[in-house]
């Protein structure tokens, strides 16, 4: 088949988005299909992927908006915040750029048999529906794929302005299916298109990670966390708070690329908190390996999922899940090596890429 991705984030971008374009693009090409991606091109580095995995990869072009900047004043670290906030909230800005990206791209292009859009940023979607019409579909068949709910987010703290719910219809009616990575994500779109939405998990080459699941020896009870941070959401304060209180000796590793809810409370563990900035994932996975347990925030809704939970079942650890209201004892348990109370990340086979691709796949015998 002659498939169209177009994504905004791509290898060698360190985000779920990008690992979500970049194993779907790599796995169509390993199945025998033919592949072309539309995103930001890195000449010096897409060149080498190209050729790596028999693809190709076209620019969506440089963008132009820029975020606002005031200075590292403390009001000018302000007006930043409040200006891009209001920018963002208002008119999607500076992401708002990419649907004309994606429109002037994509004109022209025919004859694919699937595009598969991704996002976040939901513009790629916008794009996508602008520059398909009746004369021109584009491909056979389109399928927008969302990590996260748009006007259905709750682990923003502000919500979408009313009149974006026009644009999320728009767009959805337009693709003839909505991919989403869980079930319970679907309470977090319009009703009247819920039978357009399809399960499609994040998906992974499933590979053996040395030392996954193996038995580990640490001085002291050594536990991580990766990833970023929500305050009052995916919020890691009450955890630290509540690991000050304790006299037991431990090491909790922190990589993120968001420390400011961190570093405050260094100096209250003494030692016992570790911050370090992100990685390449299959260091990161080598790493995790030989963690005690691993710690995940819940985001204390269905509609939204941490991906990094795959990652986390990769490894073979046991995962403390983190929900708003603090479980201290089950906390103890697992300082004490009480694994009893892991959360269940179920099938792994679930993530192979080479299931989710087939599902991809599913939509030309609906």
């Amino acid at each position: 088949m002659r498939i169209l991705i177009v994504t905004r984030s791509f290898f060698p971008e360190n985000s779920p988005r990008a690992y979500r374009a970049t194993e779907l693009c790599k796995e169509f090409t390993r199945q025998g299909h033919e592949v072309v991606v539309f995103t930001l091109k890195k000449p010096k580095t897409h060149n080498d992927f190209e050729r790596e995995y028999n693809v190709k990869i076209k620019d969506l072009g440089s963008l132009k908006f820029r975020s606002p900047y005031f200075g590292n004043s403390r009001i000018g670290f302000f007006l930043t915040r409040a200006v891009f906030r209001f920018l963002s909230l208002s008119i999607e800005y500076p992401d708002i750029e990419l649907v004309y990206k994606v429109k002037k791209a994509l004109k022209g292009i025919k004859c694919y048999d699937l595009l598969v859009s991704i996002a976040v940023p939901y513009p790629i979607h916008w794009g996508v529906a602008w520059a398909r019409t009746s004369k021109n579909r584009i491909a056979k068949i389109w399928v927008a794929d969302c990590g996260d709910p748009y006007m259905g987010c709750e682990t923003d703290s502000f919500r979408k302005l009313f009149y974006f719910k026009y644009v999320e219809k728009w767009f959805m009616r337009k693709a003839d299916y909505i991919s989403i990575p869980v079930e319970s994500a679907r309470k977090g779109y319009y009703d009247e298109f819920h039978g357009k939405i399809r399960v499609i998990p994040q998906g992974f080459r499933i590979e053996p990670i040395t030392g996954a699941g193996s038995m580990v020896e640490n001085n002291v009870p050594t536990f991580a966390y990766a990833g970023g941070f929500i305050p009052n959401i995916r919020d890691p304060r009450p955890f630290l708070e509540y690991l000050s209180t304790l006299e037991n000796e431990f090491k909790f590793i922190v990589y993120t690329n968001t420390p400011s809810l961190l570093t405050s409370y260094q100096g209250m563990l003494n030692g016992r908190l570790e911050i370090r900035e992100y990685i390449p994932r299959k260091e990161l996975l080598q790493i995790l390996c030989k963690m005690d347990f691993l710690v995940n925030f819940d985001n204390n809704t269905g509609v939204q999922v941490p991906s990094k939970l795959i990652d986390y079942a990769l490894t073979g650890r046991p995962v403390l899940n983190i929900k708003a209201k603090i479980e201290s004892e089950r906390i103890v348990e697992f300082l004490n090596g009480d694994y009893s109370g892991k959360f269940n990340l179920g099938d792994i086979q679930n993530y192979n890429i080479e299931n989710v691709v087939k599902k991809f796949l599913r939509f030309f015998n609906q």
